[in-house]
């Protein structure tokens, strides 16, 4: 049984199954690794294989019209169509190849046009299908756990097209650092989560400059954006010197509620401690209604629930035997 969505699609069924395509034209990450600076920087659409990788609805051929017309659009009018272009290209929190290849051109729009809904969509593709997953396991976890196949509506393998988005935003960084500085707080707090997402090569580089902007940042909703950024970077290698400083900072009664709570999180996502007693009071003391509500645009809080957000994850992260099925999607 062979299922193919179309040209590129590698059969789910097969000998050899999907890897048998790895490292072939049909592998979005060879795509991706193929874009030179020339066609990313001169948005030489035409040189990139979008008929090879499918979104939600189809083929990709149609993106670079999309793409293009957003530049040209109002802001109003872009905001509208990067909602549209989410809807194909991230479909239900389910990122896809052909999303994988906009990704470079996402990160142009951003920088052209200051668009901070393009980046929350580079954030979107360059993570897991999140399935509101506010669990210590999942809140900030980019990369497919090893053993977990999705699979795109097309049948395409959703773990190459995260890491193919991935590797194209971590190639980008360096771009996307001085927008953590941008005058827009919505840019910032939005930059901070699409960063967070790189992969390994660029972590260090993105730790020092989200600490930086931390240090200075005013923006409630920003400052919250870059606790939980900071801990994303390091849960990997659940890196010491983070697990050390959001622990400080929950602990410390001189700092801002919001701060305080997300990296009392950010820590909780970083140890695998029971959590204490005193965290929990915590919670129930600063993780008022109200503080909820002002943190509901922080990316990782909307991912898990729009409607309930900071409320949401607070519920996973104290019964985590209800939400056990989450660590096998």
């Amino acid at each position: 049984m062979n299922w193919r969505g179309g040209d590129g699609t590698p059969a789910i069924y097969e000998t050899g199954g999907p890897e048998l395509y790895a490292g072939t034209p049909e592998d979005v990450r060879v795509a991706v690794a193929a874009m030179t600076a020339e066609t990313k920087d001169g948005l030489r659409h035409e040189a990139v294989p979008w008929r090879k990788f499918h979104h939600a609805y189809g083929p990709g051929d149609g993106l670079p019209d999309i793409l293009t017309g957003i530049g040209c659009s109002d802001a109003e009018s872009a905001d509208r169509e990067l909602l549209n272009l989410w809807n194909m290209i991230c479909h239900q929190g389910t990122p896809s190849a052909a999303g994988a290849l906009a990704v470079p051109f996402l990160v142009r729009l951003a920088l052209s046009h200051s668009h901070h809904r393009a980046l929350l969509l580079v954030g979107a593709l360059a993570r897991r299908p999140h399935l509101g997953d506010g669990t210590r396991a999942g809140l900030l976890r980019a990369d497919t756990p090893a053993g977990v196949l999705n699979f795109e509506p097309s049948g395409y393998l959703n773990a190459w097209s995260v890491e193919a988005a991935r590797q194209a935003l971590t190639a980008d960084t360096d771009l996307l650092l001085p927008l953590l500085d941008h005058t827009d707080p919505a840019v910032r707090a939005a930059t901070a989560y699409a960063l967070s997402a790189a992969a390994a090569p660029a972590r260090d580089r993105i730790k020092a400059a989200l600490c930086t902007r931390f240090d200075v940042e005013d923006d409630l909703v920003t400052r919250a954006s870059l606790v939980l950024a900071i801990g994303e970077v390091a849960w990997t290698e659940r890196d010491a010197d983070t697990i050390a400083r959001t622990h400080a900072w929950w602990r410390d009664p001189t700092r801002p509620a919001e701060v305080r709570v997300s990296a009392a999180l950010a820590w909780l996502c970083l140890v695998d401690d029971p959590i204490p007693a005193e965290l929990d009071t915590f919670f129930d003391e600063e993780a008022t209604d109200r503080l909820a509500a002002l943190l509901a645009p922080v990316p990782w809080f909307f991912d898990t629930d729009r409607e309930e957000g900071l409320r949401s994850v607070l519920v996973q992260m104290r019964n985590p035997d209800d939400y056990a099925w989450l660590a096998t999607c």
